[in-house]
């Protein structure tokens, strides 16, 4: 396939725009010429969009999920041909303190822009963001795409909800989505200090010592964000060329977990930092691990990442070292 030649001038719409991946994504988007359309919510001066004067190449559409009369007018007047659904309420804490704002965002939002693609008729393509929460806890591990979804907690629930609706839609009225499910993404732009990456790399700048809120053995996937841009992209590309995998949920990986301790103290070496991370043991109502398999990635859509788990450590640490030095 010639990738520049897929993409340029597709109308391409993303959801989610501020967020780290969708930063991101639309960098990759915009250098391979497409039409891209952003929704924003919130304006949020730091965010990667922003800071990079990318949004200023880009279409932005200032709106929210739930109006659906706005999702049926930006999908309609600009054209969208394809769609990257990754809107959502992101943070465990939070949606286990309000699951109500959770719940509207992760699954209302999600049937509200499948819907308004519905009725428009004309999207060709959607690629909607899960996550490996969505399988809930289990003794078999790592988690593959066969497994039944069990999830129990709220952001988990609400993931699992977004899927099987996105499920629906595909197999009742024909829209072509593949779903994807990855671990903890990592990179430039994430101002979620809340988050074990970021929060470790900014507390080492300002010679802190790191927080761990769990009791650091909790494991998870650490997937570096540009990583995650470039397989969202394939799935597109690899939907067109193969309607058959419509409906089909893909887990990214780098297939190498880590307990919150060994994350942090990886940053912490690659830093040349001496901190010792503080542990609160508060987490409540996490799983204790969760990691993922992505064969089914590689060989149905011959997946491989570009960078290692340390390079993308390394590139977003030197990321964050600029903002804090420009701010």
């Amino acid at each position: 396939m010639d990738r520049e030649k897929f993409w340029r001038d597709r109308p391409t719409l993303i959801t989610g725009a501020t967020g780290i991946l969708g930063s991101a994504l639309i960098k990759l988007l915009y250098e391979l010429r497409a039409d891209v359309v952003c929704i924003m919510r919130d304006w949020v001066p730091k965010s990667e969009l922003i800071l990079s004067g990318l949004i200023e190449k880009v279409k932005v559409v200032r709106g929210d999920l739930s109006d659906v009369d706005f999702l049926r007018r930006v999908i309609g007047e600009y054209e969208i041909d394809t769609v990257f659904h990754l809107a959502a309420q992101t943070q465990v804490p939070v949606a286990n303190q309000d699951p109500l704002s959770t719940f509207e965002s992760n699954i209302r939002g999600t049937w509200n822009l499948l819907d308004a693609c519905r009725i428009n008729g004309r999207v060709k393509n959607i690629v909607v963001a899960s996550s490996d929460k969505a399988y809930g806890e289990t003794q078999l591990l790592p988690y593959t795409e066969d497994m039944v979804l069990n999830p129990i907690y709220p952001y988990d629930v609400s993931k699992a909800c977004a899927e099987l609706i996105s499920r629906s839609y595909s197999k009742v009225f024909g829209l072509k989505i593949i779903i994807t499910r990855c671990g903890n993404f990592f990179g430039e732009g994430d101002l979620n200090w809340s988050r074990i990456v970021p929060g470790t790399i900014r507390s080492v700048i300002r010679g802190v010592p790191p927080v761990i809120r769990s009791d650091g053995t909790l494991v998870r996937d650490y997937i570096y964000v540009q990583d995650v841009a470039e397989a969202y992209i394939l799935c597109a590309e690899k939907l067109e060329e193969n309607p058959s995998l419509t409906g089909e949920a893909f887990n990214f990986s780098y297939e190498k977990p880590l307990s919150v301790i060994e994350i942090v103290e990886l940053i912490l070496k690659l830093m040349n930092s001496d901190l010792k991370p503080i542990i609160k043991n508060e987490a409540k109502h996490e799983i204790k691990a969760q990691y993922l398999s992505a064969e089914k990635a590689r060989k149905i859509l011959g997946w491989r990442p570009r960078f290692t788990l340390e390079e993308g450590l390394r590139r977003t640490i030197d990321w964050y070292k600029k903002f804090f030095e420009a701010s």
